[in-house]
């Protein structure tokens, strides 16, 4: 399959319609004994610690930042980065990591101060989705959609999509059996195992691929939220932008008339567990009408279906060139097996490749408890305990986004959405002083006189009202003492 080239100008086609995409990460969290024995905090006291500056600057663990972007503590003491919104992929991948820097920041903060009360542990967070005793937790993916009465035919369309995209997008796992029985073994993702249901109004108590929970954060009258929480948590750049990118032009090929409903899953709890467990990607899963097709060939008919869209109607920029251009080089990768091919861009290759060599090395199984280690070490935000900086500075990681930009993405929020003037308010308000409500829709200046400002189109990076806003924190009688509060 040839991906094909952007066409010249005046062909007619179009760029893929343009849509808000955010990513929302939980962490996990852990105190390790700096000295031996027990953990000194447990996560519920590491995560309190890991947010004390935020607590003593703003009263509240609930915060937006200058880069537009919402931190928060999270049910089960999970630290989480929800990006600000987002309409570019290139803005995505530099808010996702911003959000790591900004963890990694929190934490070195934690540390510091751990040490100089001579606690003897030092806290770690994880950018994976599953803890040592089986709790998992998530990273969930939002994209904006036009309100229409046929979305959730479309949406459900979309399960065998999300329940196969693992062997392109999954974190990789290593599979380990209590009872002994078996050995130790690895799979493509950590998320898939936790998932219950295809499609439902849940989010804990019966985890699903696709939430409905209809809350748009917009006009509700013309938007509503796909919330999909199915997805791993990832490190490699190539895998995020593969796998909102994908979803990105899936969308946009429902939205034009395109039909998906012909590759509807008989079982698709079954397929997810299948499909996770088995590297070859050759496993049988059976469709609704009655015949099978493994997770590679159902893939490759997305890409075929996606790709035959791109040609005839859309414009495609560079990064979505190279999703496409990803999408069937990853297929390639489990098809042949050979991870090589795709070790350096996307995640469930690059830790396969990292952990079986080093088990080699050692001469040791996947169930050893060093590879256990190297395997979290992966997913460490911490510069220093974390393999990103060595695997990227060895060649084993590739970048899109360079780390410049990234870092500059936690205090600059994106300049063409909604959330260039949520990021520009929350700053004004930070160095005047300002007291100042946020959330995702509404910004209000708590001087007893401005009216608040619902910001219903995210879409918007200008409006006037937020420019008297700003004014109204330059006068010198309004009140002064930098409490941001946020709410959900």
């Amino acid at each position: 399959m040839t991906v094909t080239a952007s066409p010249a100008a005046g062909s007619g086609r179009r760029p893929p319609a343009r849509r808000i995409i955010g990513v929302e990460t939980e962490y996990g969290i852990t105190c390790a004994s700096t000295a031996g024995g027990p953990p000194p905090l447990d996560a519920d006291h590491a995560a309190r610690e890991l947010f004390a500056p935020l607590i003593a600057r703003g009263r509240s663990s609930n915060v937006f930042t200058r880069g537009g972007a919402r931190l928060y503590l999270d049910v089960g003491s999970h630290p989480e980065f929800a990006t600000a919104e987002c309409d570019r992929l290139a803005d995505l991948l530099a808010q996702d990591r911003a959000g790591e820097l900004t963890m990694a920041d929190l934490a070195a903060q934690a540390n510091a101060r751990l040490a100089a009360q001579d606690v003897p542990g030092r806290i770690h967070l994880l950018k994976n989705n599953l803890d040592a005793e089986g709790t998992g937790f998530g990273c969930h993916e939002n994209y904006l959609v036009r309100r229409r009465g046929d979305f959730w035919n479309d949406a459900r369309t979309l399960v065998p999509h999300l329940v196969t995209r693992q062997i392109l997008v999954g974190a990789g796992h290593i599979l380990t059996d209590p009872a002994g029985r078996r050995p130790a073994r690895y799979a493509f993702s950590q998320r898939a195992d936790q998932m219950e249901d295809a499609v439902s109004s849940a989010t804990t108590r019966s985890r699903p691929l696709i939430n409905t929970r209809d809350e748009p954060h917009a006009d509700a009258e013309q938007y509503r939220r796909m919330h999909v929480i199915v997805g791993d948590s990832n490190i490699a750049q190539g895998s995020t932008l593969l796998k909102v990118g994908a979803m990105d032009l899936l969308l946009d090929y429902l939205e034009d008339g395109g039909d998906l409903s012909d590759l509807r899953l008989a079982d698709p709890m079954r397929a997810i567990r299948d499909t996770c467990h088995d590297l070859t990607g050759t496993v049988s899963l059976e469709l609704a009408d009655g015949r099978t097709i493994n997770p590679v060939d159902l893939q490759a008919e997305h890409l075929a279906r996606v790709s035959a869209h791109a040609t005839a109607e859309l414009d495609l920029d560079d990064a979505y060139r190279k999703v496409l251009d990803l999408w069937e080089r990853g297929l390639e990768a489990v098809r042949s097996g050979n991870p090589a091919l795709v070790a350096t861009e996307l995640d469930w290759a690059a830790k396969y490749q990292l952990l079986s060599r080093y088990a080699q090395r050692a001469g040791t199984g996947l169930d050893d408890p060093r590879v256990a280690r190297l395997a979290l070490a992966y997913h460490d935000v911490d510069p220093n305990d974390g393999l990103r900086a060595r695997l990227e500075a060895a060649g084993l990681l590739s970048r899109i986004i360079d780390e410049d930009a990234c870092r500059a993405a936690v205090c600059t929020p994106p300049a063409t959405t909604r959330a260039h003037l949520r990021g520009t308010a929350v700053a004004r308000a930070e160095d005047l002083r300002r007291d100042l409500s946020v959330d995702w829709v509404n910004l209000k200046l708590d001087d007893g006189r401005s009216r608040p400002v619902a910001l219903r189109d995210p879409f918007a990076a200008v409006d006037s009202r937020v420019d008297a806003l700003l004014a109204a924190m330059e006068e010198p009688d309004s009140p002064r003492s930098g409490i941001l509060i946020s709410s959900p």
